[in-house]
């Protein structure tokens, strides 16, 4: 093999896990997203070959599904996730964030058998993100609602205790006449 195929070749993952492809999920603008080199590592295919075939397909990928990150979103990124940057020079474009619609769209563009698989784990795991949340807010609701009704009966409870707290109020017998 040339070497300039190696470089190009990814080492594919006979199983994916949903905590591996959940660790690749990132927010950003309010959203969650997958970055292009993550996809591309998990699909087997070089980065730029991804990117070329968004490209290539480009009316499959509106704003709301793709978007390239900013200077700053990058920097930030960066320092989240302690990125280093890869091979000789790192990358010379900013990459692509895909939501979990674009992810789905790169399905329909990109055709193997690896590629269905991964994207259905990954579907599988946007799913679950998404009842996890959903959960997660019915929890803070019930707790929230615990609270009110015990607060109105705890409320009682030390009025109570203050009640008794306090000396008793006897009544004073007057001295003199």
């Amino acid at each position: 093999m040339s070497e300039d195929l190696k470089s190009q070749t990814v080492i594919s993952k006979p199983h994916l896990r949903a905590e591996d492809i959940s660790q690749h999920i990132h927010i950003i603008r309010g959203r969650r997203v997958m970055m292009d080199a993550d996809l591309a590592e998990l699909y087997g295919v070089p980065t730029f070959r991804l990117n070329e075939a968004v490209k290539r397909n480009s009316a499959r990928f509106p704003e709301d599904f793709m978007f390239q990150l900013t200077t700053e979103e990058y920097t930030s990124l960066i320092s989240q996730i302690a990125i280093s940057k890869p091979g000789r020079g790192g990358r010379r474009k900013l990459p692509y964030a895909f939501t979990e619609q674009g992810v789905a769209m790169l399905s329909s563009v990109l055709n193997s058998d690896r590629a269905i698989q991964v994207n259905i784990t990954i579907m599988r795991v946007f799913v679950r993100i998404r009842r996890l949340l959903v959960s997660r807010e019915e929890l803070a609701r019930k707790v929230e609602a615990l609270e009110r009704k015990y607060d109105s009966q705890f409320r009682g409870v030390f009025d109570a205790i203050r009640a008794l707290m306090e000396p008793p109020k006897t009544p004073r017998r007057r001295i003199g006449f």
